[in-house]
């Protein structure tokens, strides 16, 4: 029988493998060969007694990591990883690595960010690297699941348009045929114009691209970003919803992704709900900037070391944010949910009144006409709604405490990295 993820695991039965060769160890009368697959290391046992001596100088010859097929016969052995081994007939080379290998699979000489970067292939044979991506797999996994409970329909928006999202320069530009369009900095206008259409509640999670020229281990400058968009709702609705959503991914990556976390060294500890709540005004206090100002780096740490635990910041100025928030006065019905080391996301109760609409654009300086067909969605019966976007990489970056946002992306796109 082939061994399958499925399979149970049957002493005195013969079956096939195949993976990496993770390491060869010679102790004299007995030879063994860690073979390792995605789930991780089976141990193939080489007693000479009872394997031909020409099949074991075979299995020595091999490179680290070549990639071989190994029929044999299981045994039942606690000391072994699974506990169990298997005394192999056959050993096939599949493809042979070449040596030296860009970096140690094994782990136990670390290479630097940018190594591991270099030869991604090989960094996610590492156990550690390939728990990440496997919980980031469960986390997009329940993070559809659960708004999918909750009513809403997954779309996909474009990633070429003609206009800003929020205006400003952050942008990057690529040539469509005859004119200039750019990459799509937030699904945002899109999943609006779905609230006219009618679908109600909507979510979607994709790539964005933000062309800011920040170098350091928060940002990137394409993330994917989990984003949803719901009529009838208020600030206070979605924000439950998306507390409610983080609290059940934690849950599901503890319940599900024991293994990887065991690899990453990780103890989850699940949030509590609801997440406190604190004003603009009492956060630039706790951080000591002037009103007015946005939180950078330094102030989102002191007010993180000073709450301790997912919270919300909410009454924000009208003037810090994007032209479609629902003003009240100088605040506005905005919020961004934080953890103690980053925002994670951010949200509002939406304008639906064409005219405002309309009259916050041109108070952020940018033109209606060049939105027209973004504006023709509000003239025609819009409903009231709300929404956010959730970043996936801070998501994953502070549920794990990795160092560098790097890490949670298999292929991650920054200022000085487009390759590979």
């Amino acid at each position: 029988m082939k061994l399958t993820r499925s399979s149970a695991i049957v002493p005195e039965t013969d079956v096939t493998v195949a993976g990496w060769v993770h390491e060869l160890r010679d102790l004299g009368g007995i030879s063994f060969l860690l073979l390792r697959d995605r789930d991780g290391i089976m141990q193939i046992t080489m007693p000479k007694k009872k394997v031909p001596p020409e099949l074991v100088e075979h299995v020595r010859s091999l490179s680290r990591e070549s990639v071989v097929r190994v029929a044999g016969l299981v045994k039942e052995e606690l000391k072994a990883p699974q506990g169990f081994e298997i005394i192999p007939y056959e050993v096939e080379l599949l493809n042979a690595a070449e040596s030296p290998l860009p970096l140690d699979v094994t782990g136990k000489v670390r290479a630097d960010l940018d190594t591991r970067l270099d030869a991604r292939f090989m960094d996610v044979r590492l156990p550690a690297t390939r728990a990440i991506f496997l919980i980031r797999a469960t986390v997009l996994h329940e993070v559809r699941a659960f708004l999918s409970a909750h009513d809403f329909i997954e779309i996909q928006t474009p990633k070429m348009v003609a206009t800003a999202t929020e205006g400003g320069t952050q942008l990057f530009p690529i040539s469509y045929f005859d004119r200039e369009a750019f990459l799509n900095q937030s699904p945002q206008l899109y999943k609006q114009i779905m609230m006219a259409a009618g679908l109600e509640r909507v979510f979607e999670v994709g790539p964005i691209f933000r062309a800011e020229e920040h170098d350091t281990r928060k940002h990137l400058n394409e993330v994917t970003s989990i984003d949803i968009e719901a009529s009838f709702l208020d600030d206070n609705e979605v924000m439950e919803l998306l507390e409610e959503l983080i609290q059940h991914v934690y849950i599901a990556v503890a319940e599900r992704c024991s293994a990887p976390l065991q690899s990453l060294g990780v103890t989850l500890s699940i949030p509590h709900i609801p997440f406190k709540r604190i004003a603009y005004a009492e956060a630039i206090e706790i951080a000591d900037i002037p009103w007015g100002d946005d939180l950078d780096t330094a102030a989102e740490r002191a007010v993180g070391q000073e709450m301790g635990e997912h919270y919300f910041i909410v009454d924000w100025p009208v003037e810090l944010k994007p032209f479609y928030v629902q003003p009240r006065n100088n605040l506005c019905y905005a919020f961004d949910l934080m953890h103690p080391r980053m925002e994670l996301a951010s949200g509002a109760r939406r304008i639906h009144d064409y005219a405002l609409l309309v009259e916050q654009l041109a108070s952020k300086s940018l033109a209606p006409e060049n939105f027209g067909f973004y504006l023709d969605a509000f003239r025609f019966g819009m409903p009231p709604h709300a929404g956010w976007g959730l970043g996936a990489e801070r998501l994953l970056v502070t549920m794990l405490g990795l160092a560098n946002i790097r890490e949670s992306v298999l292929f991650p796109r920054d200022r000085r990295r487009i390759t590979p």
